[in-house]
């Protein structure tokens, strides 16, 4: 004969099932405010009834304090993937997704002259597959441009600088002083966070592109 279950001790056999734990490769708070923020607007489309948990970890990224390249925003969200998923596999850590984020600058030419840009890159996995993400681009001043790309001031030193401020990278960041504090810093991020994951919450059009392009 079964012994009744407590219907208590049933929702908490559930609840813990359903636990879904993103690891995020940084302990900044900005970074993990956008990624929580993003989580809010899809996180019923990832996992139906799924209690969501981010934790923030400090791992290296591997590239210049202030990337000057897509591609080295690109390779630096990946290996903050890369060393979260590693580290989850030599500690047994429960965590089903990883983030890694990375902001710094595209340089480009247009006809005239050198426009360079801040933008704000994700890259999140499952452990097998991964998906990049970005938001969108605010133009540096020249000053500013100058003071990393030349004189070679770390982004947060220079945005220092250039606002008479301090510690503006753990507050609204450079995007906030560029925008008049129209788009925080987390808000870029919580875009390119809501993007990566856009293959994981939208399967079912993504799998769609596949089997179209097959």
């Amino acid at each position: 004969m079964l012994t009744p279950f407590p219907l208590e001790s049933a929702r908490a056999i559930v609840a813990f099932m359903k636990k879904i734990i993103v690891a995020v490769g940084s302990t900044r708070k900005p970074k993990l405010r956008a990624v929580m923020g993003a989580l809010d607007a899809f996180a019923p489309k990832l996992v139906q009834d799924g209690d969501f948990e981010v934790v923030g970890v400090e791992v290296e990224s591997g590239v210049s304090p202030t990337p000057s390249s897509c591609e080295e925003l690109m390779r630096g969200a990946r290996q903050r993937v890369e060393a979260l998923v590693r580290l989850a596999r030599e500690s047994s850590k429960p965590w089903r997704y990883f983030v890694g984020l990375e902001g710094g600058l595209e340089v480009l030419q247009d006809d005239r002259s050198r426009r360079v840009f801040l933008e704000s890159w994700a890259y999140v996995s499952d452990g097998a597959r991964g998906c990049y993400g970005r938001s969108g681009g605010i133009e540096l001043p020249e000053e500013l441009a100058h003071e990393v790309l030349e004189r070679g001031f770390d982004l947060s030193d220079a945005i220092d600088r250039f606002a008479g401020s301090v510690g503006i990278r753990d507050g609204q960041g450079a995007w906030g002083v560029l925008s008049g504090d129209l788009i925080p810093r987390d808000e870029s991020f919580r875009v390119a966070v809501i993007t990566a994951f856009a293959p994981f919450y939208n399967a079912r059009m993504y799998g769609r592109a596949t089997l179209a392009a097959t």
